[in-house]
C-alpha cells in the first residue's frame, strides 16, 4: 500500500513538471494531441498524465513532432508571477523611484538586456500610476499593465512576446 502511494505521488509530481516543459498547461506529447481543443480540468489532467506516463516529450522535443518544438525558449511565466506576487510592495517602491534591486531583478526575469534597463526603469517610474492604480493591484494585473506599456515602447517592445 505504501509503495502504491509513493508511486502515485511520483506520478503526480512528474505530470506537474511535464506541464511546465512545453505548452503553458500540459506540455507537448501524445496526451496533448489526444485532448487537443478540450477545456476543463479533467482533459488537462488526462493530457498531462498521458504525456508523463508515455514519456514521449523527450522524443517529441528532439524530433520536433507530436506538437513539440525543437527550438524556442523555456517560458518562465510562473517564476515571474511568483516573484512579482512575493515582492509586489518592494516593486511598487522601486518603480516609484525608477530604481532598486527588486526592479532590477524583475527586469532580469523579463530578459531585459543591461543596455535596455534604464529605459525599463524610466518606463516603470513614469507610468507608476498606470501600474499601481490602487493598493489592491495583483501581480497579474501589474505584469499585464507592464507588458502593455512595454509593447508600445519602441525600445522595449522586443521583450514582449
Amino acid at each position: 500500500m505504501k509503495r502504491t502511494l509513493v508511486l502515485a505521488a511520483v506520478g503526480l509530481l512528474a505530470s506537474g513538471s511535464v506541464a511546465l516543459a512545453g505548452d503553458p498547461d500540459v506540455g507537448c506529447g501524445w496526451g496533448t494531441q489526444a485532448f487537443k481543443g478540450q477545456t476543463g480540468v479533467a482533459p488537462k489532467v488526462l493530457a498531462a498524465t498521458t504525456n508523463s506516463c508515455l514519456g514521449n516529450q523527450t522524443f517529441g522535443i528532439s524530433s520536433g513532432t507530436i506538437g513539440c518544438k525543437k527550438s524556442g525558449a523555456i517560458q518562465a511565466d510562473a517564476r515571474l508571477n511568483m516573484y512579482a506576487g512575493a515582492n509586489i510592495d518592494k516593486l511598487a517602491n522601486d518603480m516609484a523611484q525608477g530604481q532598486g534591486e527588486s526592479l532590477d531583478t524583475l527586469a532580469t526575469l523579463l530578459g531585459i538586456k543591461p543596455a535596455d534597463k534604464p529605459a525599463f526603469f524610466s518606463l516603470a517610474k513614469h507610468n507608476f500610476g498606470t501600474l499601481f492604480p490602487s493598493e489592491q493591484v495583483t501581480a497579474g494585473q501589474l505584469l499585464g499593465s507592464l507588458s502593455d506599456l512595454m509593447e508600445t515602447d519602441q525600445q522595449l517592445a522586443k521583450y514582449v512576446s
